[in-house]
């Protein structure tokens, strides 16, 4: 969906906000240099998790709720992909639903959706008592097969068909959820997922190649008359990260 990690993002504004040391931050920005460089890893993702839910632990939920607005002002906004953006505002135009499914915290998945005036959000919930986080999870990190799990759960929820659904992703971490749905499509793919996506003759969509993105999210989206979902159906977004 975006360029680079919301989870880098909210490491720094939580800094600001000296919930983090200059020590800290500078081995999420590390991190952050890594991602760039060579896209996401699942080892990469688990660090992130295990040190950012140690440094959550006592943090005001009412603050990260602010915080993520200012997250999606500052940093998001700027770097979502403007073809990825124009799909999905084709299909919420066209009254279908569109889902945001991303390893990022919950609370900045939310503004994301709402933001961009997606049906909702599925993201990674860390636990909270009396309006301070735990440091603890509450299930799993939303990655590789528990975005599978967590869509297929939302599909019986909401009566979704998940063969006639659309699933969207950059990274071959999600194989799982590209998997899970009738209609799986690549897009900026990492190496990896473009192989994969070749082998299975899945589309791929790449904005990263200088073509006009808005124009070529209007031509894909009428498609069989479906991109990000048929009638009925559920699209699945992720942004990059």
């Amino acid at each position: 969906m975006m360029r680079g990690a919301s989870l880098f993002a909210l490491a720094r504004k939580m800094y600001r906000h000296q919930a983090f040391s200059m020590r800290q931050i500078l081995w999420f920005l590390l991190h952050q240099l890594r991602f760039a460089a060579r896209g996401e890893s699942l080892v990469d993702i688990r660090s992130i998790r295990d040190k950012a839910l140690t440094l959550a632990q006592g943090f005001p939920v009412a603050e990260m709720l602010t915080l993520a607005d200012e997250i999606y002002d500052e940093f998001i906004e700027a770097k979502i992909w403007p073809g990825t953006r124009a799909i999905a505002e084709q299909h919420v135009h066209a009254g279908r639903q569109v889902w945001l499914v991303t390893a990022t915290p919950l609370e900045v998945a939310s503004v994301m959706a709402r933001r961009l005036g997606l049906t909702g959000a599925l993201g990674t919930s860390v636990e909270h008592v009396d309006g301070f986080y735990t440091g603890r999870l509450v299930g799993e990190i939303l990655h590789g097969q528990a975005k599978a799990d967590a869509i297929k759960a939302l599909a019986v929820l909401e009566g979704f068909d998940l063969a006639d659904c659309w699933g969207y992703s950059d990274s071959y971490n999600d194989v799982p959820l590209l998997e899970a749905v009738g209609h799986p499509v690549a897009i900026n793919p990492d190496g990896k997922l473009r192989l994969h996506a070749k082998q299975r003759a899945w589309p791929v969509y790449d904005f990263r190649t200088g073509r006009r993105a808005a124009t070529f999210g209007l031509k894909a989206a009428g498609i069989s008359g479906a991109v990000w979902g048929l009638w009925r159906s559920l699209a699945i977004l992720r942004r990059r990260p």
